[in-house]
């Protein structure tokens, strides 16, 4: 067969880490995951929008900054995490985001944005277990779940 070469080769890959994984069992067990991901020299001045990532055991198989935004708002591309819940192979993912004001109450965008990510999650049989509202505070943080938003 001939190789046509106007087309774009795709690669798929994925190294895991050698590492013991941490299992996740409580929504705060998620945020002290998360901690390492938002800045403590930014999480008061931009939002930001990362995704834990889990096999069936809820073992963490990655960590993944969707965005960066801006002070009072970023952009979570469902396609995007849903991809990379795909490429890794996750079967559960938690998603999280900072409230730069401080503000731990969802905004309808919030609970909008995490619905639709789950509803699409169910046609791969990925699930959202959670979604985490980062405080610039520390150990202050609202989980979806906890509250039973998700």
């Amino acid at each position: 067969m001939e190789q046509n070469n106007e087309l774009s080769e795709i690669s798929v890959s994925y190294t895991p880490s050698t590492e013991p994984r941490q299992v996740i069992t409580t929504s705060y067990d998620a945020y002290k995951a998360f901690m390492n991901f938002f800045p403590a020299d930014t999480i008061q001045l931009q939002e930001r929008f990362v995704v834990l990532y889990l096999n069936r055991s809820n073992k963490v198989l990655g960590l993944y900054t969707v965005s960066i935004g801006g002070i009072t708002g970023t952009v979570a591309d469902p396609r995007l995490i849903l991809g990379v819940a795909v490429k890794i192979a996750a079967t559960a993912m938690i998603l999280s985001h900072n409230h730069p004001s401080g503000t731990m109450k969802p905004s309808q965008a919030d609970l909008d944005l995490t619905g639709k990510i789950k509803q699409a999650g169910k046609y791969l049989d990925i699930a959202v277990m959670d979604h985490i509202i980062i405080s610039p505070v520390e150990d202050q943080y609202y989980s979806f779940a906890d509250s039973g938003d998700i």
